[in-house]
């Protein structure tokens, strides 16, 4: 072997090159560390939230939220609490909101219900099909007098549905934006949420009430142990390189002195 070949396999690498490679490792390694933390953490408060609405759904219905309280409704309190309440159906102003549900393709119906203290709560009275969506076709679900409701509060669904936005002026609605439909319908003193009634038959069955649909995403322990697994590695790969980088070291003194003494007895 040639003296440059010799020096190509037995110089170690610098030592702040060693150092440079050291700190970027231990940062990715408490990077991926924190992240798994964090999953953790989030699962924690998945849980929880997963219990507080199924402690909420299965209780006993609750008047919803005054005209006083209304400042204060917030998704964290409110969601899925199963409220009652009565008033009288305006639905001579109900909207349309596309829906895909378990039964097909169609819309919620969303009808104002006006309270004896003169406010309005727009309610999700149910699905109906698109053949069905002119109320001519389910007049008997048109109700008179006052009605009782019962069902879960949800949170405003400002600004349309993630992939398309509603078109007030075109009539067409693709979420439940409780302040648009609102202003649409020309409303007055109207919750900030509105209600999903719950599977208590209509008149001729429609609306269908009852479809919504409580389901959280709970993937962060996968998310958890990935990046543990990830920080594990790296660490691993990490170790490898200073043993690796430490043989170099301790190597390279004996190769240089024995090339010296070489170099000296060919003069």
């Amino acid at each position: 072997m040639s003296d440059r070949e010799n020096d190509t396999t037995s110089r170690p690498l610098p030592r702040l090159a060693v150092a440079l490679i050291s700190i970027i490792g231990l940062l990715l390694v408490a990077g991926l560390l924190a992240l798994g933390t964090w999953q953790v953490k989030r699962l924690s408060w998945k849980l929880d939230l997963i219990a507080r609405v199924e402690e909420r759904i299965h209780a006993a219905p609750v008047p919803p939220p005054s005209r006083s309280d209304w400042a204060n409704v917030g998704a964290v309190r409110d969601e899925y609490r199963r409220v009652r309440v009565r008033g009288r159906f305006l639905d001579d102003k109900e909207t349309l909101v596309y829906a895909a549900t378990e039964l097909g393709a169609g819309y919620w119906v969303m009808t104002p219900l006006a309270l004896s203290d003169g406010t309005t709560v727009l309610v999700n009275r149910g699905f109906v099909p698109a053949d069905k969506r002119s109320p001519a076709a389910r007049s008997r679900g048109q109700t008179t007098g006052d009605t009782t409701v019962t069902g879960l509060m949800r949170m405003d669904e400002p600004e349309g549905s993630l992939l398309r936005s509603n078109k007030p002026r075109e009539d067409r609605w693709y979420s439940r934006d409780v302040g648009a439909i609102a202003a649409a319908r020309g409303l007055s003193d109207v919750a900030p949420y509105f209600i999903d009634a719950d599977a208590t038959s209509n008149p001729g069955g429609l609306p269908v009430g009852g479809l919504t649909r409580v389901v959280f995403s709970n993937n962060h322990l996968v998310y958890a142990v990935t990046w543990y697994c990830l920080a594990a590695m790296s660490a691993a790969m990490l170790i490898f390189f200073w043993r690796s980088a430490a043989r170099d070291d301790r190597g390279a003194p004996r190769e240089y002195g024995k090339r010296n003494l070489h170099d000296r007895w060919s003069r």
